[in-house]
């Protein structure tokens, strides 16, 4: 495992960066178990990965408790990077993939008193006394900027964190905040948290460049398209007895994601010989095709329920595509740079209305808001989506 510089900064990570929103049993069969959870953070360990990604929402906080009991073995190797904005209730959850407290406005959100209980929270669940990344989860589109940067920079004057991050931010904002902060002495956020991978490129065009010239490192969320990139899809013969979330979105033409996921079934076709000619795993192939970026310095958050899995994964750390391979697998992908859906826009902001075709279950806004965004009144923005919630 070889280390990177995580953009503006001079904090070292592993080229590979261990997503932990399925070391968990609340959301179901979409997670592991503790002793496989243990498995997978071993193993990870072991090949020399230091960075760990989980939030205060994964598994309904049981991803934090476990991957804080984990570190307490070497709390100083490791990188921990967890999330702010999305609700969470790990003590009163109910079992049904949210927490009860749905009815409160500011269990959720941007803005400082959700950020100082989230991180306070976390902190618990973490065992630890410091956060060494702090991510925004999700732009929310009510707090000011100026809140965000000032807020999480008080925290980190205490010590509770040490960097941050913004994840699925509009680029214009990320420009905004990253310069305010610079111009009255402030901490910059250091990376980004962006969808990405081999048929997901909408963001290329307006990110890339911004990262390249601000130095913000890139890490890339759902680099495997929910599984889709496992390669698992590419036949007939899926294996119902294992999680298989994207399924309906391959066979059923009724579902929101069905065109979407076409589109992306038929760039993975196309990329099949070279898969061949490598001999590698779906998996370590995706994976390798991000961690060769050149624009900025991109780590992929890539995320397994098996120790199985895992293997497959670090094969990414293995080998190298050419110069030619690059040069090819670019050309077929290059639809992915489209949106999905050009009506919504490019990446973030069908994201931030109706969530991606790698997570066809996700919904940003009822994350954001729980029951309470009928109640919420912005002045600042009268209608801050562009496309309503029925009902």
């Amino acid at each position: 495992m070889k280390y990177r510089l995580l953009g503006r900064s001079g904090l070292r990570v592993s080229e590979m960066c261990l997503g932990c929103g399925t070391l968990g049993t609340n959301w179901g069969d979409l997670g592991a178990n503790q002793e496989e959870s243990n498995k997978i953070l071993e193993g990870f360990a072991n090949a020399g990965g230091n960075y760990l990604d989980t939030s205060n929402r994964y598994q309904e906080s049981q991803s934090e408790q476990w991957v804080g009991d984990f570190i307490q073995r070497e709390r100083d190797f490791f990188v921990v990077g967890t999330k702010y904005s999305l609700g969470d209730g790990a003590a009163d959850f109910n079992g049904v993939g949210k927490p009860t407290n749905q009815k409160d406005p500011n269990n959720r959100g941007n803005h400082r008193k959700n950020l100082r209980r989230s991180v306070e929270g976390s902190l618990k669940r973490l065992k630890t006394d410091y956060i060494d990344v702090l991510w925004l989860h999700i732009w929310d589109y009510t707090t000011p900027f100026d809140e965000i940067v000032l807020s999480v920079n008080d925290l980190i004057k205490e010590g509770k964190v040490l960097y941050a991050g913004l994840s699925s931010v509009p680029a214009w904002q990320v420009s905004r905040m990253n310069t305010y902060a610079d111009y009255h002495g402030l901490h910059p956020f250091i990376a980004l948290q962006n969808e990405w991978s081999l048929v997901e490129r909408s963001h290329e065009p307006e990110y890339l460049p911004m990262c390249k010239e601000l130095d913000i490192g890139m890490t890339c969320w759902s680099p495997l398209h929910g599984g889709l990139l496992s390669g698992k899809y590419t036949t007939d013969s899926v294996d119902p007895s294992i999680p298989n979330r994207v399924l309906p979105h391959v066979k059923d033409s009724s579902q929101f994601w069905y065109e979407a996921t076409q589109r992306n079934l038929a760039i993975l076709k196309e990329l099949q010989p070279i898969v061949d000619e490598i001999g590698e795993p779906w998996t370590a192939f995706a994976l390798r095709w991000l961690m060769q970026q050149k624009e900025t310095v991109t780590i992929p958050i890539f995320s397994v329920r098996t120790a199985k899995q895992l293997t497959d994964a670090l094969r990414a750390t293995e080998f190298e595509l050419s110069d030619e391979q690059m040069a090819k697998i670019n050309a077929i992908t290059s639809p992915a740079i489209t949106s999905p859906y050009p009506a919504f826009g490019a990446y973030p902001y069908t994201m931030l209305e109706y969530g991606s075709p790698a997570l066809p279950n996700f919904f940003s806004r009822a994350l954001l808001y729980g029951e309470t965004e009928a109640m919420i009144e912005n002045h600042r923005v009268p209608h801050p989506y562009q496309f309503q919630m029925e009902g």
